[in-house]
């Protein structure tokens, strides 16, 4: 009788393809030669990262003495992430800044796998995105109060508030990557909810016609957070099979296996959540405010796109081909650059060196812990006062970030020029600035924990 302990015997590393081979082997009394091809017909082919990294296009360049060493440590970490075996073409934004270790795909890049799902290509903020809705002509700070006492930012805190359809709470039930208490819970609390860091809820008036509109910026909260926990397990688990000379942060789930098609559903499901999240925001708010939208789209700027065979995973990048973006209204995306700064609405075409996308944002030169330090000499009410100057801006817990000031940001007029120049989408309308409303250093103080 086959067993474990034959094929070990024979020079094979335990593996999950074991299983298959001993009850195949047993049910047809194979032995010898006649096992060891079989052995050989079954088991994963190991694939070795490429020996030099495959070329991708630098849609970016360095305007300033900053700038230069944070383009080196882009081209860096591409050139290291683009010898992994799967990609077949890459490319970075002008917006492109480094994030992890030397390998992991930085903000600002795009990568097209074959028949690959990279769970830390798309990171822990799966499908974060964007939202506006049009007001139509309504005062902006009426918008935004109301907003403000109807949604959550940061960490603890969280209430019910808001009804997980149950639908969507069938489909997350029968998929193995969200079927479980934890998931289902996050699900349900984090709904209307938008996190730290750089989510935001944006008011301002559209330069073309005057009317109001709101823009949410945030992902799929701990909901998606936890399928990236669990996909990185799974990928990992591929890698040490197929792959282990690839980077550990790059490893991959096949398409192509049960696993592979079950996370593309469950990362479907993340999408349609994620859209619920922004949805109930905004439509709470006009309900208050008892008013209709006039207009609504949305679009994601972290997420894995398929097309064919391929799998482009864009980690911070806003896709502009339709092909990508299946409820795309008119081909229009927004591009948000800092809170001092209009949000950009525009559309393009797909070319050779943009691959279908465009920046997501300004990008950041330096850190947040940097970003602070170079400031140590002012206070934080000081910077505040001077770069927030004639806006509305709030942060939810009360405790002013400067690391999401304007100046922690790229300079908004290079990448827009840098757009221009790598033809990266045009303009078609832009939300001048109000106000908005973020989460701010909720750390230094639990907000939740104070008495009303």
């Amino acid at each position: 009788m086959i067993t474990g302990k034959t094929l070990i015997s024979l020079g094979y590393k335990p593996a999950k393809w074991f299983g298959e081979v001993i009850t195949y082997a047993n049910e047809n009394n194979l032995a010898g030669t006649d096992l060891i091809n079989y052995i050989e017909s079954i088991r994963p082919v190991m694939i070795e990262p490429f020996e030099k990294p495959l070329p991708y296009y630098k849609n970016i360049r360095a305007e300033t003495a900053e700038e230069i060493s944070n383009v080196q440590q882009v081209f860096k970490t591409m050139s290291a992430l683009m010898k992994t075996p799967t990609l077949v073409k890459g490319a970075v934004m002008p917006d492109a800044c480094p994030t992890g270790a030397i390998g992991q795909i930085p903000v600002g890049g795009i990568v097209a796998a074959k028949n690959a799902i990279h769970p830390a290509m798309h990171s822990a903020d799966i499908c974060c995105s964007v939202m506006m809705t049009n007001f139509g002509m309504i005062d902006p700070k009426k918008v935004l109060d109301m907003a403000h006492s109807i949604t959550h930012f940061g960490g603890g805190g969280r209430n019910d508030w808001f009804d997980l359809p149950a639908e969507m709470e069938a489909k997350i039930k029968a998929n193995p990557f969200l079927n479980n208490q934890k998931s289902l819970y996050m699900a349900q609390s984090h709904l209307g909810t938008q996190g730290d860091g750089n989510h935001f809820l944006f008011v301002g008036r559209s330069e073309q016609t005057g009317e109001t509109i709101m823009v949410t910026h945030h992902g799929s909260r701990g909901f998606g957070a936890y399928l990236y926990k669990a996909g990185m397990k799974v990928a990992e688990t591929f890698r040490k099979e197929i792959s282990p000379k690839t980077l550990k942060k790059n490893a991959w789930i096949p398409y192509d296996t049960e696993e592979g098609k079950q996370y593309w559903e469950a990362l479907q499901i993340i999408r349609a959540w994620t859209k619920l999240n922004h949805e109930v925001i905004h439509n709470t708010t006009l309900q208050n405010l008892g008013t209709d939208a006039v207009d609504r789209f949305w679009n994601e700027h972290n997420f894995v796109f398929k097309d064919g065979d391929l799998f482009y995973h864009a980690k911070g990048a806003t896709p502009l081909d339709d092909k990508f973006v299946p409820d795309s209204k008119d081909g229009l995306r927004l591009i948000p650059l800092n809170m001092s700064e209009p949000v950009l609405i525009v559309r393009g075409e797909t070319t050779e060196n943009n691959l279908g996308f465009a920046p997501h944002g300004a990008g950041r030169d330096v850190s947040r812990s940097e970003h602070k330090r170079n400031n140590a000499h002012k206070t934080v009410e000081e910077i505040f006062a001077e770069e927030t100057q004639g806006l509305d801006v709030r942060f939810f817990s009360e405790n002013i970030d400067i690391s999401e000031l304007p100046s922690a940001y790229k300079n908004a007029e290079s990448v827009q020029k840098q757009m221009t120049e790598f033809g990266l989408g045009t303009v078609v309308d832009r939300v001048l600035p109000y106000g908005c409303l973020m989460a701010g250093d909720w750390e230094l103080e639990k907000v939740w924990r104070r008495k009303k």
